[in-house]
């Protein structure tokens, strides 16, 4: 079983940076990618970015290509998320997700992210 836990959240102002991290721990820890979602209140969960882990390919949700960063140290079995030019929009709870395969298993607990305008 892999367990994840998120860090990086906090309340900043429209157009301050944050960055997530996110660190994976178990026995059966071997990704295909590592990627976040968010969820912003009264809303489904949707999909922020991902990384395949092997290969560092990276993949984008539109509204945040050019100023979110994702990346990942397999050292550290850790993931980032550098945010930058957030907006208030972006104010959601961060989820990390860990993908053994081509679907998201395992989910942290999430770290909230509020941007004031």
């Amino acid at each position: 079983q892999v367990q994840l836990v998120e860090s990086g959240g906090g309340l900043v102002q429209a157009g301050d940076s944050l960055r997530l991290s996110c660190a994976a721990s178990g026995r059966t820890f071997s990704p295909y990618a590592m990627g976040w979602f968010r969820q912003a209140p009264g809303k489904e969960r949707e999909f922020v970015t991902r990384i395949t882990w092997n290969a560092g390919n990276t993949y984008y949700r539109d509204s945040v290509k050019g100023r979110f960063t994702i990346s990942g140290d397999n050292a550290k079995n850790t993931v980032y998320l550098q945010m930058n030019s957030l907006e208030p929009y972006d104010t959601a709870v961060y989820y990390c997700a860990y993908y053994p395969d081509s679907i998201p298993r395992s989910w942290g607990r999430g770290t909230q992210v509020t941007v004031s305008s």
